[in-house]
C-alpha cells in the first residue's frame, strides 16, 4: 500500500465517508464503566481500553455509524427487553452530549443532512430478535425510538429464528418469525440476517417486501464459518437490492483463526469470563492467552479478498462494511480501531477498484438501503395495519 493510495483514500472519504454497520461500543460502555460518559472521554484518545472515540472516528472518514444497542443472548424475556432500552438510552445521551461530533439520524435523510453538516450520523440497530421478547408491540417501541434494525438473532436462536451457532429448531423462520419480518417491512426497520442460520436467510429473502442487509458479516466462500453469507445468498441480493455489509472480526474471514479462537473462548470461560467480553480484566487474559499461543493475524488484505469475493456475486450495489469494533477482542492488521477504513480503502484502490464503486461501498448503498426501506414502509401502512400476531 504506497502513500499515495492512502491519501487517494483518505480524500475519498471526505465526500463518501463510511457508513458503518454494527459498533458495540454501547456495551462496551455498559460493561467498563456503567454508561458513565464522565469516566471515559470520549474526545481523547481511548486506545488503551476501546476501539472508539470521536478523533478515530474521524480520522478514519467515518460518516455514519449504526451504533449496535446489542445485549447478551442468554439475557432473556423482560430482563433483555429492559436492557436493551438501556442501551438505546445511552446511544441518545451520547449523541445528545456530543452535538458538534453526532447527530441522531432516524432516516436515509437525516444520514445526509449531518454529512453537510460535517457531523457523525448516529443510528441504532438492535442485534438479537430475543431483544423483543417475542412481542410485536415490543418491536414497534423499539423502532418509535430510533431502532432502524433488528438482527434476527444473536449467537442462540429465539423463538421463532435459527441462528448460525445454535442447533436448529425451526428451519429457519417460524411462522411468526416471518409475521415479524413482514410488521419490519411495515414499520421501515430493516431485517439483519447477521448471525441467522442460512435457512433463516433464505426464509426472510422469500418472505420481506423491503431490502434486507447484513450488518457485520463476510464471505462463506472465503471462508467457511457459518457466521457467513453463503454464495447462494450473496447471489440473491442483486434481485432484493439488499446490502452485505463485509465485516473484520478474525475468526470470521482468516480460515486459520477460527480454530484458534475456539481455544481462546474455552479459556475465557476457565477463568470466569463470558468469551465476548472485552474489559480491561477479560482482554489482560485474552492477551495472556495470545502470548502463550500465538494467533494467526488477519489483514487488510484478507477483508479485501472477502469484498472481491462478496462483489462477483453480489455486485457492486451490494456492498458495505460493518467493522464490529469494541465488540470483538481481535483485529486484523491495519484495522486496529475506527481509525483503519482508509487502510481498506487504499487497499481496494490498489485492486483496481474505481472511486465510484468505493463511494458506493462506504456511502451511497446505505443510504440508498434505508430509503429504500422507507419507501415500502410508506406504501405498506396505507394498507396494513399493526400485526397483533402473537406466539
Amino acid at each position: 500500500m504506497t502513500t499515495e493510495l492512502l491519501a487517494r483514500a483518505r480524500e475519498l472519504l471526505r465526500t463518501a465517508p463510511v457508513v458503518d454497520g454494527h459498533n458495540d461500543l454501547p456495551w462496551a460502555m455498559r460493561a467498563q464503566v456503567g454508561y458513565d460518559l464522565d469516566a471515559v472521554d470520549l474526545t481523547t484518545d481511548q486506545r488503551s481500553r476501546l476501539h472508539t472515540d470521536f478523533g478515530r472516528l474521524r480520522e478514519g472518514g467515518v460518516g455514519a455509524q449504526f451504533w449496535s444497542v446489542y445485549v447478551r443472548s442468554d439475557y432473556a424475556g423482560d430482563q433483555a427487553v429492559s436492557a436493551t432500552l438501556e442501551q438505546i438510552d445511552f446511544v441518545r445521551t451520547l449523541t445528545e452530549r456530543y452535538p458538534d461530533h453526532l447527530r441522531l439520524a432516524l432516516t436515509a435523510e437525516d444520514m445526509e443532512t449531518a454529512r453537510r453538516e460535517g457531523r457523525i450520523a448516529s443510528l441504532m440497530g438492535a442485534e438479537g430478535g430475543h431483544s423483543i421478547n417475542s412481542s410485536m408491540a415490543t418491536l414497534r417501541v423499539l423502532h418509535e425510538l430510533g431502532v432502524r434494525y433488528l438482527t434476527l438473532t444473536h449467537n442462540d436462536n429465539v423463538p421463532w429464528a435459527d441462528s448460525a451457532t445454535d442447533k436448529p429448531e425451526h428451519g429457519g423462520l417460524t411462522e411468526f418469525g416471518e409475521e415479524v419480518v413482514r410488521e419490519m417491512n411495515r414499520l421501515g426497520m430493516l431485517v439483519d440476517l447477521s448471525h441467522v442460520s442460512a435457512d433463516t436467510m433464505r426464509d426472510a429473502l422469500r418472505v420481506t417486501e423491503a431490502p434486507v442487509i447484513f450488518s457485520h458479516s463476510s464471505a462463506r466462500g472465503v471462508c467457511d464459518h457459518p457466521r457467513n453469507i453463503p454464495d447462494d445468498v450473496l447471489a440473491q441480493l442483486a434481485a432484493n437490492g439488499g446490502v452485505a455489509m463485509v465485516t473484520f472480526v478474525p475468526k470470521f474471514i482468516l480460515p486459520a483463526a477460527i480454530e484458534w479462537t475456539v481455544d481462546a473462548d474455552q479459556n475465557m470461560r476457565a477463568h470466569g469470563f463470558h468469551p465476548l467480553e472485552t474489559t480491561p480484566e477479560a482482554m489482560a487474559v485474552q492477551h495472556a492467552f495470545e502470548a502463550a499461543h500465538p494467533r494467526p493475524v488477519a489483514t487488510v488484505a484478507t477483508v479485501a479478498d472477502h469484498l472481491d469475493h462478496m462483489r462477483q456475486l453480489a455486485g457492486i450495489d451490494h456492498l458495505g462494511i460493518g467493522g464490529d469494533f469494541d465488540g470483538t477482542a481481535f483485529t486484523p492488521a491495519g484495522l486496529d480501531d475506527v481509525a483503519g477504513y482508509p487502510h481498506l480503502i487504499a487497499e481496494l484502490l490498489g485492486r483496481g477498484w474505481s472511486e465510484t464503486d468505493l463511494a458506493k461501498l462506504t456511502w451511497h448503498n446505505a443510504v440508498r438501503v434505508l430509503r429504500h426501506a422507507e419507501a415500502v414502509a410508506r406504501d405498506l401502512r396505507a394498507v396494513r395495519r399493526p400485526s397483533i400476531a402473537t406466539l
